[in-house]
């Protein structure tokens, strides 16, 4: 097959991996515009997991949707609220040294926080049970080849996300383990642009650990 064909046969593929590496940096860079840049990436793989027959990947990025919208707004107002509590804590500060509100500067954007203990047995039952809902479903309903492969990158994906949106530092960690998982499974089912785009999230998932704790 010529590269013009394959280019032809997979533009749509290649179309989401593009957009899927600028997301990907965006969030690195904790730039607002990740979002609606995630919004057309997974409207793109849709399509891609679709036609793989990789169910729960495609309705995982219809998943990412839906958190891309929240997580757009999260940050928007977490960053509000953010703003909000720390002039009302400067004021209070600065009354007693050089009046109210002097020097203060605005943050404009949520800030990265760390994940409690409470929140990581929440978010690991929530993993155990979107994983096994979906194991469930996959075997009993759809002609997956590998139910169990999907569901787990499917059900850490879900909680990653999540946390992105709440901009906790430790969802790189997730990432790592789902690039590096799915990277192997999507070279299995020839998806090879996409095995690409993985492997390059895999390198990115490290530098955004080492970025954003830089913002701790």
């Amino acid at each position: 097959m010529e590269l013009s064909d394959w280019l032809a046969k997979n533009w749509v593929e290649i179309f989401g991996a593009v957009t899927g590496i600028i997301y990907v940096f965006l969030e690195i860079k904790q730039n607002l515009w990740l979002w609606p840049v995630g919004i057309v990436t997974s409207a793109v793989y849709i399509l891609v997991f679709f036609t793989s027959k990789f169910y729960a990947d495609m309705s995982l990025q219809a998943y990412y949707l839906v958190i891309s919208c929240l997580g757009w707004y999260w940050w928007l107002q977490g960053g509000r609220r953010q703003a909000a509590g720390g002039r009302k804590e400067k004021e209070v500060r600065l009354s007693s040294q050089e009046g109210p509100g002097v020097g203060y500067e605005e943050p404009n954007k949520l800030k990265v926080t760390r994940l409690k203990l409470r929140a990581g047995l929440i978010l690991l039952g929530v993993f155990a049970g979107i994983y096994f809902i979906i194991w469930l479903s996959l075997s009993k309903l759809t002609d997956s080849p590998v139910p169990e492969w999907d569901s787990f990158i499917t059900s850490l994906s879900i909680v990653a996300t999540w946390m992105l949106a709440r901009k906790i530092y430790e969802h790189w960690f997730l990432w790592i383990v789902v690039n590096s998982v799915s990277s192997g499974l999507f070279m299995i089912k020839g998806l090879y642009p996409t095995v690409g785009l993985y492997l390059i999230y895999l390198v990115m998932s490290f530098a955004g650990l080492r970025e954003w704790k830089r913002s701790l």
